[in-house]
């Protein structure tokens, strides 16, 4: 193993005793100057964070930024295709940036070429519709094009351009490159003979191996071929993920094209890459389309075009993103202060990459097992053969893997930012993770899609977890992530709550005033509207004039034999001798992620409770703010008045505040937002609400609601498409209605609560877990999970379906009455589900009829009915 011996179990490995143990010398830092002041200076903004997804995007400093915007304010940048003073200053400056673009790659303008372009996928792009392509014909077999299964989709995905020119597409397993053998010195392809076109990654973006870079010249000499076939061969080096820590020099590796990304590099700008392109094959490539700025001459009424002689004129449509390229010259500014260059970086990352490996690599649960296995190609021994990635999944004890999202949700408790999947690298996955060309079609057929959290599918994962590091990354970073993963499955956590909030924050309780934020409820007693469900004389009507009054009538109880149950149904009807199911508490959410409101009787709409999450709270670029975000929403405490037609929202420290149920048709402006990718039509509650919430979160924040007259429909329904295809959503997740089962919080309460080792007090209060969970309907229950085998349930004469189990997030973490983390509520879940975290289900309506008012109460018997072995996919957690 890299790095020495290292300690078996759960015990944390030293970083002193890491370095003595290294067979070679390692380098953390950059020299004098101070790893954690440049942190604290630049990186202001990480504190309390462990950002470990640097392959993904890597982080600007502030320095970077603020030179940038310096240079904007002092200078003035026109459009370079025109020839006045400030467009002369642009072109000449975007000149400049080339030669410092061609200088760090250790290369020239006399060899090289830099091709702006939108990323590297852009770029990749660029070279599969310019290459000379030779179609097979009588005298040829046609060119070939070769690519590394070990690939970005990006280089995939060019296989669609030479397909459809019935170019040959051949790809080639990192192993069979490996063992190609190497011949002599090959002869130059004589004219005439195909061009092919070999592309590979200097370093994979899913385990960052890092392939040889002799690899370019063997194959364009004919030493090494991916195919035995006789052409000219060329190379396309993907250089994405390689250089972002480490230095390529093109003067000794000379490809033929290498597409980058410069935010991979930077952090800042995102948008921009280029294609390097060698000159020598420069004037193979072909180009059909011409935009502004790449005619030398060309006539709008005939077939008439010169382009221009530069390369980078030619294929550089339209304007270039001017002004994102001037930032890139700042960017290679500070990275040369900050750090010196990329030898010092890529030393440095591959030190803590290093270390991390050995030390993850080390970690044995009590019976020996490893707690992680991680997909590597090498053993971190040095950094030409390993870049500064650990692709891995977490194991149980008795080896099955967790699933990813479960990792990425529990760590998301730790703030510890990775990332999971299968990163855009379906071949690399497929190897490492033994998945064949069938499972993973199968795996689409479940549901399965990238980017998607479902991780784990008849057992078998549907992809990985991924750390990186970059070059302001530091040893703390690494321990804080080894930490988490020795609490998460060695239990070795002090099971204390993650503090969510900075004292002194605008608008955050203390944590006295905090306690005393309970869920509103209202129980006002007065006549009472006809209801579906018949209760006994006394009952409780939610039609209050005071909604702070809480009465004290007694809840409502519903008379046996009143039920009625479909007759088809009525096979799977529950045995009536395990006790009745009885509604022991109606909540509803009228702002999203906000605290609840309470109430023992709630009038339904067509989308669930009314005023059910009908409004939400956006930042000021109008993206919604959840609790995953934002934990202290819930100490923002709405109630519902319908009397007065308004909802008074309240805080600790803030004046109360009214808003109106409904918007004024002729002030309103109607504004678009996003849940859940669904569109909603908004509009926003006006300057007042917004001013209110931005005191108390501190920072821009508006109130908006669902327009009553935007129809956003479900995207899941039950077996009974005919009865609820035209059912609608609030700006809930998912489905119209949540429902737990007390006696599935009561198993988890005991778990929680025998896990606590002074047994002094109950950590966790039955209402207290209930709140976590944040369902509408709560039920008495007679087991435990019971609720999961429900096909649908009966509620006088509304019936509902049971779409399926709501998979819960890290947001069950967080105490509704104080906004703080605690991580075990999760974890202990997710053991008792087996990883899954399952808890409560999704109800819609069937044929609801609003012709006259129709009610939930609490004290109303829940019918359910048993599915007939029919099982329901993992919809995420409501809210």
């Amino acid at each position: 193993m890299a790095g020495g011996a290292a300690p078996r179990g759960a015990e944390l490995l030293a970083f002193a005793r890491f370095r003595e143990s290294s067979k070679q010398p390692l380098a953390y830092g950059y020299g004098p100057r101070s790893l954690r002041e440049l942190r604290q200076r630049e990186f202001g903004r990480l504190a309390g964070t462990v950002y470990l997804d640097h392959a993904g995007a890597t982080l600007f400093p502030q320095s970077q930024l603020t030179s940038f915007t310096k240079d904007l304010m002092e200078n003035v940048y026109g459009n370079p295709h025109s020839q006045n003073i400030s467009s002369r200053l642009t072109h000449d400056t975007v000149e400049h940036v080339r030669y410092r673009i061609l200088a760090h790659f250790h290369t020239s303008p006399e060899d090289y070429s830099v091709i702006f372009t939108a990323g590297s996928t852009a770029a990749l792009k660029l070279v599969a519709e310019a290459f000379p392509w030779v179609s097979p014909g009588p005298e040829s077999g046609g060119s070939r094009f070769c690519y590394l299964t070990d690939s970005h989709t990006s280089v995939v995905g060019m296989r669609k351009v030479a397909m459809a020119l019935n170019v040959t597409c051949v790809p080639v397993r990192p192993e069979d490159m490996r063992r190609a053998e190497t011949r002599g010195s090959g002869a130059r392809a004589p004219d005439g003979q195909p061009p092919h076109l070999f592309c590979y990654p200097a370093q994979s973006n899913f385990s960052g191996t890092r392939y040889p870079l002799s690899w370019i010249a063997e194959v364009q000499a004919g030493r090494r071929g991916p195919v035995a076939v006789p052409g000219r061969w060329f190379v396309l080096l993907d250089a994405a993920s390689y250089v972002s820590t480490s230095a390529l020099d093109l003067s000794v590796h000379q490809a033929d094209f290498v597409p980058i990304s410069f935010y991979k590099i930077f952090g800042f700008p995102t948008g921009l890459g280029a294609l390097l392109v060698n000159n020598r094959v420069a004037p193979l490539l072909r180009k059909t389309y011409f935009g502004g700025g790449t005619a030398a001459a060309y006539l709008a009424g005939d077939d008439f075009y010169i382009p221009r002689r530069s390369v980078a004129e030619r294929f550089e449509d339209g304007t270039i993103s001017f002004l994102d390229v001037i930032a890139l010259k700042h960017g290679f500014d500070a990275l040369e202060r900050l750090t010196g260059g990329m030898e010092n970086i890529t030393l440095h990352t591959f030190t803590l990459a290093q270390y991390t490996y050995t030390a993850l690599s080390a970690l044995r649960y009590p019976s020996g097992a490893p707690v992680v296995r991680i997909y590597s190609d090498s053993e971190f021994s040095s950094p030409e053969v390993q870049g500064p990635v650990i692709n891995f999944n977490v194991l149980d004890p008795s080896g099955n893997i967790i699933g990813y999202s479960q990792v990425d949700k529990m760590a998301s408790l730790y703030n510890i930012h990775l990332r999971t999947g299968c990163f855009c690298n379906t071949g690399a996955c497929q190897r490492h993770l033994g998945l064949s060309d069938e499972m993973v079609k199968k795996h689409l057929e479940a549901g399965h899609v990238c980017g998607d959290n479902v991780d784990l599918i008849d057992g078998q994962p549907t992809g990985s977890v991924r750390i990186s590091f970059g070059y302001m990354s530091t040893l703390e970073d690494a321990q804080a992530f080894l930490t988490f993963i020795i609490a998460m499955q060695l239990h070795q956590s002090d099971g204390q709550p993650l503090p969510q909030t900075t004292p002194g924050e605008a608008g955050a309780p203390a944590e006295s005033e905090a306690q005393d934020a309970g869920p509103a409820t209202v129980d006002r007693c007065s006549s009472s509207p006809q209801e579906d469900a018949p209760t006994a004389s006394g009952v409780c009507n939610d039609l209050p004039s005071a909604v702070d009054t809480v009465g004290s009538c007694p809840l409502p109880l519903m008379a046996a034999g009143t039920q009625q149950v479909p007759s088809e149904k009525a096979a799977g009807v529950l045995d009536g001798g395990l006790g009745p199911h009885v509604i022991t508490n109606l909540y509803l959410y009228p702002i999203k992620s906000c605290a609840a409101f309470e109430v023992t009787k709630w009038p339904l709409g067509n989308q669930g409770l009314l005023y059910d999450r009908s409004w939400m709270v956006v930042n000021h670029n109008g993206v919604c703010l959840s609790q995953k975000q934002e934990p202290r929403l819930c100490l923002i405490q709405p109630f519902i008045d319908l009397q007065q037609k308004v909802m008074v929202i309240k805080a600790k420290g803030m004046e109360p505040i009214e808003v109106p149920l409904e918007e004024n048709g002729e002030r309103a402006q109607i504004c678009q937002s996003k849940v859940c990718a669904d569109r909603v039509n908004t509009y926003n509650c006006g300057e007042k609400i917004s001013s209110w919430l931005s005191r108390f979160f501190g920072r821009p924040c508006q109130l908006i609601k669902q327009s009553s007259d935007f129809q956003r429909s479900a995207k899941r329904r039950g077996k009974d498409q005919s009865a609820s295809k035209t059912a609608t959503l609030s700006l809930v997740n998912e489905a119209q209605y949540l429902l737990i089962n007390r006696s599935s919080v009561l198993e988890l309460q005991q778990q929680l609560n025998a896990s606590d080792e002074n047994g002094k007090e109950e950590l966790f209060p039955m209402k207290d877990l209930i709140s976590r969970f944040r369902a509408n309907i709560i039920t008495n229950g007679t087991r435990a999970f019971e609720e999961e085998k429900w096909d649908e349930i009966s509620i006088g004469s509304l019936r509902f379906q049971v779409s399926g189990p709501c998979h819960r997030c890290q947001m069950i973490c967080i105490d509704q009455q104080t906004g703080q983390r605690n991580q075990n509520v999760f974890q202990k879940l997710s053991e008792r589900r087996e990883r899954k975290v399952n808890f409560g289900v999704y109800l819609m309506h069937v044929s609801l009829d609003l012709s006259s008012p129709r009610f939930l109460s609490v004290g109303s018997q829940v019918l359910p009915v048993l599915k007939e072995n029919t099982e329901h996919p993992n919809l995420p957690a409501s809210d």
